[in-house]
């Protein structure tokens, strides 16, 4: 581990602990909460929460800074491929456990290396390969892509993991330089945009009875707010909030190869979750997989750390 001047461990640890802990329990309310709420409301509800404590974050807390990313543009893409990624992402968890639907997303270091070496140009090291071979077995497992009893649903998190992969890429790229809130709040200011427009499209499509009933949580309509309804979505916001702040600060305190293994945490919790709250526990086979997952996002990130220590080296 090599630190920084101003590096923190134990913080940058404590921090992304927390995040992965806030950002489970979000989800895991979320997948419990399909059968109440469709996906766009919760959109627009829990970002329309959170936007008020963002803009103070940028405002008030660093005076003079603006509201505007520098590359609106590239923000938005970026953004629009992130909300991309919830769709898939909460589109799932109603169908398949939420520790597989989080094993399956953790597959993302995976696509960031292969990504990186097709549109940024770095190579892919022998632990590079080594780390897509575990990867890939390890998906298969949890997959288990049989001709009778496959599936789709958990290809979700996959395709998940392949937009946070394009947004990473894209951010590194593109949106190198702007503010970790300024992006934060667009991105849930894109959120409600989102859930504004596919709410509209809803209620002017009209959809059919059978056609709502074959997702209700991607096609239903919006459900009138109960107290208890406000609090679950209180619970969601703060956990976004948590999850997001918790994140930037474990990766400005610490070396990114470090709070990067301490983020598969999610993992974990996420098994708790199931557990507690829907009685799901991974079988050895799943189990295997998530192991391999790990293991291979492990390695991938320390790769990436590797190589660039390299590169500043022979700079």
């Amino acid at each position: 581990m090599q630190l920084s001047a101003g590096d923190n461990p134990r913080l940058a640890i404590g921090a992304i602990l927390l995040a992965c802990l806030a950002l489970s329990l979000g989800d895991a309310l979320i997948k419990q909460s399909s059968a109440r709420f469709v996906i766009w409301q919760i959109f627009v509800l829990r970002s329309l929460l959170v936007i008020p404590f963002l803009i103070y974050f940028v405002r008030i807390h660093r005076r003079g800074t603006t509201l505007m990313p520098r590359h609106v543009g590239w923000t938005l893409l970026r953004n629009l491929i992130l909300v991309l990624m919830w769709i898939f992402y909460f589109a799932a968890l109603p169908q398949i456990e939420l520790a597989t639907a989080a094993a399956a997303y953790y597959t993302l270091p995976l696509f960031i290396v292969l990504f990186a070496a097709l549109f940024l140009g770095e190579s892919i090291t022998g632990g590079g390969w080594i780390a897509l071979a575990l990867g890939f077995t390890g998906a298969l497992l949890i997959l288990q892509p049989q001709a009778d009893d496959f599936d789709g649903y958990a290809l979700l998190p996959i395709a998940a993991a392949v937009c946070y992969a394009a947004a990473m890429i894209l951010t590194r790229g593109k949106c190198r330089n702007e503010r970790s809130t300024v992006l934060s709040l667009w991105l849930n200011l894109t959120f409600v945009g989102v859930g504004v427009i596919a709410l509209g499209a809803l209620q002017l499509w009209q959809l059919s009875a059978d056609s709502v009933a074959l997702n209700p949580f991607l096609f239903g309509a919006w459900t009138p707010m109960s107290p208890d309804g406000w609090r679950v979505m209180a619970i969601l916001a703060v956990a976004i909030l948590i999850g997001s702040v918790g994140a930037a600060i474990a990766y400005q305190n610490g070396p990114s190869s470090v709070v990067a293994i301490f983020d598969f945490s999610y993992l974990g919790f996420a098994v708790v979750w199931g557990s507690l709250l829907f009685g799901e526990l991974p079988g050895p086979v799943v189990a295997g997989g998530m192991l391999l997952i790990t293991v291979a996002g492990i390695i991938a990130i320390r790769q990436g750390s590797a190589q660039k220590r390299t590169q500043r080296g022979s700079g």
